[in-house]
């Protein structure tokens, strides 16, 4: 077969920020290497939270902050960047109408942690915790964040409408469906910036034909690259619209999902 490039979301696609990686979905994508075609992270996550159980699955590379950061094999080759001032203000104007900031980059995630808490988010102290010496708090570094993206989790009374009007200038807003993992989330992406703009530049820089492209998601983050590869695979858990796109819908990730959409394929 024609080699592909397969590119996968992380949460709820090959990983959960609870239990890891499941075993199948190692061993396909070993496999799917083996087979000579190529793998690549491509995750909404920055780069500073792909933590360990992510590092150990043998990626072709990662396109991290949904297409702000890309690398391969451990090289850095694009990393954008928000000016300082920026991601100052845009903590001020998410305070200002009751949105807690979680600012995301390469190297480091900020957040408060008297803010950031349990109560707002199940896994907050799953995030500390994976992050190690890569969390560092707002405060004391509000001139000096270098942030990828923004995830702004939503408080009760909150005015989301008007701070995504505020910041509209600076990020290109991906809301999630009601209920899912990320449902009381946020994310404002830098514009210009998606999945599919890190995948067509992968494509470019190593002459990757579009029509040899594949995608494996299931939230509402992965859109842009649904709409943009050749040939899309939705996971049983994926989102209404995510399914809508999909060629073809697998079983969920801890139901062999990748290895069930990667046998589907040919390509293991």
């Amino acid at each position: 077969m024609k080699k592909k490039a397969v590119f996968f979301d992380a949460d709820g696609t090959v990983c959960d920020i609870e239990k890891g990686v499941p075993q199948s979905a190692k061993e396909a994508i070993r496999r799917l290497r083996e087979n000579g075609h190529e793998a690549w992270l491509c995750t909404g996550r920055s780069r500073a939270f792909v933590p360990g159980y992510l590092e150990e699955i043998p990626f072709t590379g990662m396109i991290s902050a949904c297409g702000a950061t890309i690398e391969k094999d451990g090289v850095r080759l694009f990393n954008r960047e928000m000016p300082c001032e920026t991601a100052r203000h845009s903590v001020e104007v998410l305070r200002k109408y009751g949105l807690i900031p979680v600012m995301e980059g390469a190297d480091f995630m900020y957040y408060d942690k008297e803010e950031y808490t349990n109560q707002i988010n199940w896994y907050c102290d799953l995030i500390t915790e994976a992050l190690g010496e890569k969390w560092r708090p707002i405060r004391g570094n509000e001139d000096q964040m270098y942030i990828n993206k923004i995830s702004a989790k939503m408080t009760e009374g909150c005015n989301a409408r008007k701070a995504c009007e505020e910041l509209s200038a600076y990020y290109d807003i991906i809301r999630h469906e009601s209920g899912s993992f990320a449902g009381t989330t946020i994310e404002m992406v830098p514009k210009g910036l998606n999945k599919a703009v890190g995948i067509a530049a992968v494509c470019r820089l190593y002459d990757i034909p579009w029509e040899d492209t594949v995608v494996f998601g299931d939230s509402n983050n992965d859109l842009s690259m649904f709409e943009y590869a050749a040939t899309k695979v939705a996971m049983g858990n994926g989102s209404r619209k995510i399914r809508e796109l999909a060629d073809y819908v697998t079983t969920d990730m801890f139901h062999y999902g990748i290895r069930n959409g990667l046998e589907k394929l040919g390509l293991i």
